[in-house]
């Protein structure tokens, strides 16, 4: 397989951003009884208003059920709508060409080359039925967000993180440069959590926080 070129749309505004939080289940419409003592709720609200996230029915959102790896990358590629569309391919992409357990013409499928090819680093051996932690889906985000906003290299004080040393050494820059975006931020206790299994209520708040940044950046303010 050989790529000829790869680019990387500049995302200008949130309102042309949109995801899926997993499979097919969800379901859109209506208003979320079940996060009116979610953290963060304002936020899922604000991206169900705008059509940007979808519950498994009219009226819930299961905010504390735990994210899928594979529920992760779909909410990472369509978020920040990574494509295929600016390479060029001998042949198609194949999933399993790519991934030891990523199945072929799978809903998922598609979010896994997505964000292959447009420079996310996933791991061949990836399991996508295994519960995503926090660090992995930072780290996945942070990628797809400097990639999709074309985003330039920046230099950055390393915030004190107090379980630091549960944290993925591979992932330690892109978490520091999740807290400098105000993407994420620590708990009272200056911890991050790294090993934690995401929620959906969760990852909708990394995803908003993410849109946010990358909306402030087109409208003139980049922000810290």
């Amino acid at each position: 397989m050989n790529m000829k070129k790869s680019a990387f749309a500049v995302i200008t505004t949130v309102s042309l951003l949109s995801f899926s939080l997993g499979s097919p289940m969800f379901a859109a419409g209506g208003t979320f009884k079940d996060i009116s003592n979610v953290t963060g709720k304002e936020k899922i609200n604000a991206l169900k208003a705008q059509g940007l996230i979808k519950g498994i029915s009219d009226t819930q959102f299961l905010p504390g059920s735990k994210v899928t790896t594979a529920q992760g990358v779909q909410f990472i590629s369509g978020g920040l709508q990574l494509s295929l569309a600016a390479i060029d391919f001998n042949k198609a992409p194949v999933a399993s060409d790519i991934f030891s357990k990523v199945k072929d013409k799978v809903w998922y499928t598609e979010a896994f080359i997505n964000a292959y090819y447009n420079g996310i680093e996933i791991p061949a051996d990836i399991d996508p039925a295994k519960p995503i932690t926090k660090e992995l889906f930072t780290n996945f985000l942070i990628q797809g967000l400097e990639k999709a906003g074309n985003l330039p290299m920046i230099n950055i004080v390393p915030v004190d993180i107090a379980d630091d040393d549960a944290l993925d050494p591979s992932y330690q820059g892109s978490v520091q440069r999740s807290l400098k975006y105000n993407i994420n931020t620590l708990d009272a206790n200056g911890k991050f959590n790294p090993k934690s299994e995401l929620t959906r209520a969760e990852a909708a708040v990394m995803l908003y926080n993410a849109l946010e940044y990358l909306n402030s950046r087109s409208n003139g303010t980049p922000g810290n």
